[in-house]
């Protein structure tokens, strides 16, 4: 079988906001990458087996005592290295040349002159008659001196080395950064470096990784039983298509429907896996136990927990009635955890990442189930786990699917949750995906969805006046989720969805859209 891991580039994070972006620049291209902080350990790195590595931008300055540095290892590995921005810079600091802070920062499309050939750089070009690149800039130091052997291989009006290259030891830098699609030619750039320069095969494909996952859980599960939660969203979803490929009758989904999904929700996700995939799904009705825990609850944070909580007790349950049943003990629990996670909690451990919430997907299981982990999509990006979905045979309609919260309604519904409530945004929700659906604007936007308020409104309704429950609409659209802008929807389109909102909804007399950025507001409003 195909080692897909065999060529592969380690990225050096200098914390740089563009850093997850450089990793899915290069598997896009084919190529298996990792990111690992600038301080891992030097002797972790030299025995990764990369055939290339990459010095990430970062936020710190090469002029300031005490910068990142990358580890002398990496300059003695022999190995193709590229900088990208500050990656540049400290190469040129630490192998003899300069490096200053500019008057101005530099942030934002430039063009930047190629002055001499080098494999990295040689014949590409953004203009006809002169060779000179359309780049994305992001810097406030630049490189003010070459180090010695290096050539300046490109230079823009306002810096003196925009690229500078060691072609002996195959060492590159650039200042801009090639792994934004502002830089029009990055990624043909980026495919040199790993692919020509660095000698990789692109064996990174879907195909690829669904034969090398398969092969993966059945050498780590054997014979055991295999348990997953499944909650509908793309995560589980492909994680439960992949387990039943590789082990078929050896896994259990638990499905809890937790009367806080969306419209008809539980009978799409049966539909889909139970019929459609013959996954082996239990389905749980437990909306009943979830609504009595909520009774009285306004807070989020307790609201949060009490629905995690509910939810590990059922999955404890389930996980019972299934050794019972004589499927086995089951040994393994699978959960959806993608490299995202991963990098962010190595990034906590090491105290360079700051977490602004926990990540967890089931969670806090009771101690006694003692279960190891299965984790298929550990070494995944989201549009990654999307792709091998759709090569699985999932409904691409599920698998593009915006992200919706672990909790549910239970914190879209602002305030108590109630059962009435819930049915309320249910359909107020499925109305606005809908009508975006319609209206070719769902794969436009990043996230949209509807909010419970729990204030009362005045309105007529027939001849009467109605005294009835507002919803918002919210959408947004964003990159990484770390930055969101509202969505600018047309006015014609949002008065469509508010007038069936209220025309078809007994209890909706008011529809208002939530214009708030983020920051400072969040993208969900709890």
């Amino acid at each position: 079988m195909t080692n897909i891991h065999s060529d592969k580039i380690l990225i050096l994070d200098f914390g740089a906001q563009y850093t997850q972006l450089i990793a899915r620049r290069i598997r896009e291209i084919g190529v298996y990458c990792e990111i690992w902080a600038w301080d891992h350990n030097p002797a972790e790195i030299a025995a990764f087996g990369a055939k290339g590595i990459i010095l990430s931008g970062g936020p710190e300055s090469t002029t300031e005592h005490g910068a990142p540095k990358a580890p002398q290892e990496v300059f003695d590995s022999g190995l193709p290295i590229l900088g990208i921005c500050y990656g540049m810079q400290t190469m040129a600091a630490q192998l003899g040349g300069a490096t200053e802070a500019a008057d101005a920062r530099e942030f934002g499309h430039a063009r930047v002159d190629v002055v001499a050939a080098d494999k990295l750089l040689n014949g590409l070009t953004d203009h006809d008659s002169f060779q000179a690149l359309e780049v994305w800039m992001s810097h406030g130091d630049h490189v003010a001196k070459a180090p010695p052997d290096f050539t300046v291989t490109a230079v823009t009006d306002r810096i003196p080395v925009a690229a500078m290259s060691n072609e002996t030891k195959r060492w590159y830098g650039v200042q801009f950064h090639p792994e934004v699609t502002h830089t029009k030619q990055g990624t043909t750039l980026l495919k040199r470096f790993v692919a020509d320069i660095c000698g990789c095969q692109t064996l990174w494909t879907a195909a690829h990784i669904i034969d090398d996952q398969i092969a993966r859980v059945r050498e780590q599960v054997g014979k055991d039983h295999v348990l997953l939660g499944l909650s509908g969203g793309v995560d589980s979803s492909v994680v439960a298509a992949l387990l039943h490929r590789a082990i078929g009758d050896q896994l259990t989904c638990v499905f809890v429907d937790t009367g806080l999904l969306r419209w008809q929700e539980g009978d799409q996700v049966m539909a889909t896996m139970a019929e459609h995939m013959g996954v082996k799904v239990i389905r749980v009705n437990a909306a009943e136990r979830y609504f009595k825990a909520l009774e009285g609850e306004a807070d989020p944070e307790a609201k949060r927990k009490i629905i995690g909580r509910l939810f590990v007790e059922i999955f404890d349950e389930e996980s019972a009635k299934v050794t019972a049943a004589g499927s086995g003990q089951v040994k393994w629990l699978a959960q959806g955890t993608i490299y995202p996670d991963v990098i962010e909690s190595a990034g906590s451990k090491t105290g360079k990442a700051h977490v602004i919430k926990s990540h967890h997907n089931v969670g806090g299981l009771p101690e006694h189930m003692k279960l190891k982990l299965v984790e298929p999509l550990r070494e995944l990006f989201k549009d990654e786990v999307r792709r091998i979905g759709v090569e699985l045979g999932l409904p691409r309609e599920m698998v593009y699917r915006h992200p919706f919260p672990g909790p549910g309604l239970g914190v879209r519904i602002l305030g108590e949750v109630k059962p009435e409530y819930a049915e309320l945004l249910a359909r107020a929700d499925a109305i606005f995906i809908e009508e975006l659906r319609k209206a070719d604007l769902y794969d436009k936007v990043s996230q949209a969805f509807a909010v419970f308020l729990p204030v009362k409104s005045v309105g007529v309704v027939g001849d009467a006046r109605a005294y009835e429950w507002v919803v918002a609409l919210r959408a947004v659209e964003t990159i990484d989720f770390m930055t969101a802008h509202w969505a600018e929807l047309p006015y014609g389109f949002l008065g469509t969805v508010s007038n069936r909102i209220i025309n078809e909804i007994r209890g909706i007399s008011r529809v208002v859209y939530d214009i708030s950025g983020k920051p400072p507001a969040t993208i969900e409003w709890e």
